[in-house]
């Protein structure tokens, strides 16, 4: 894994030289993701970025992020995405890959 100053992504999965690079100066949650999405990505045995696989990588992602146990408890008392989704430590869009599966 390298990190460096990407500037259109938040993560490369270079399956060629089977290197993982994460964009420098993310934020904790962020950072949590892009890796575990890039993780995705080579587990999945993707060799591109079609729509197709980066939903596979987010549904990847949110499966190995978010624990249904305590996914469930934090919605009993707190319902608010926004809330959810700074007590799981993940992002919106990995928060609706899980409810969305």
């Amino acid at each position: 894994m390298l990190i460096r100053p990407l500037r259109s992504v938040h993560e490369l999965w270079l399956p060629d030289h089977h290197t993982l690079v994460l964009r420098s100066g993310l934020r904790h949650a962020s950072q949590r993701v892009a890796l575990a999405h890039g993780v995705g990505h080579a587990a999945l045995g993707h060799a591109d970025d079609r729509p197709k696989h980066e939903k596979q990588a987010d549904q990847f992602a949110a499966r190995n992020l978010i624990d249904p146990d305590e996914l469930a408890d934090l919605h009993r008392w707190c319902p608010d995405e926004g809330r959810l989704i700074q007590e799981l430590g993940v992002t919106r869009r990995i928060l609706r890959a899980y409810l969305a599966e």
